[in-house]
């Protein structure tokens, strides 16, 4: 099965990508999962927001979403569409001093976390959330990047 990477209405994609492919497939296996076919969609902040009010009910910007199409009870498959708004990951890495590169990959396991079967809205959830993603950028950060051949 595949991780995939696309743009809508942007040129946004995020660098490294085999790199990334790599890291989001080594976390679902450390989760205890195979990976089925998961799709990240980059989109401006007008269609992030659309499809948030259209399929959510809300109606404000925010950065990831996930539709997850998992099967972790029966085959342990994770799968799912994750739409980011690479501006509003942005704004946020202003706004909470961060890197914007590594606010990027915290939302790409985000979601990936989500499809693992982690929630985020009680506190208790969301603090759970924050150490795994804490704990995979840490091996994001220790992981060899990939060689270019010569």
């Amino acid at each position: 099965m595949a991780v995939h990477f696309y743009n809508q209405d942007t040129d946004y994609l995020p660098k490294g990508r085999v790199r990334i492919n790599r890291w989001i497939r080594e976390s679902i296996h450390n989760e205890g999962f195979r990976v089925g076919e998961i799709s990240y969609i980059f989109c401006s902040s007008e269609n992030h927001i659309g499809i948030n009010r259209q399929y959510l009910g809300h109606d404000y910007y925010t950065d990831v979403i996930t539709f997850d199409y998992s099967d972790l009870e029966g085959r342990k498959v994770v799968s799912g569409d994750i739409f980011i708004d690479p501006f509003t990951v942005d704004d946020n890495a202003k706004i909470l001093g961060t890197n914007p590169e590594e606010e990027q990959l915290r939302v790409i396991i985000h979601g990936v976390l989500h499809l693992c079967g982690y929630k985020d809205k009680t506190d208790s959830d969301a603090a759970q959330m924050r150490q795994k993603e804490n704990f995979y950028l840490a091996r994001f950060v220790d992981s060899e990047p990939v060689q270019k051949a010569k």
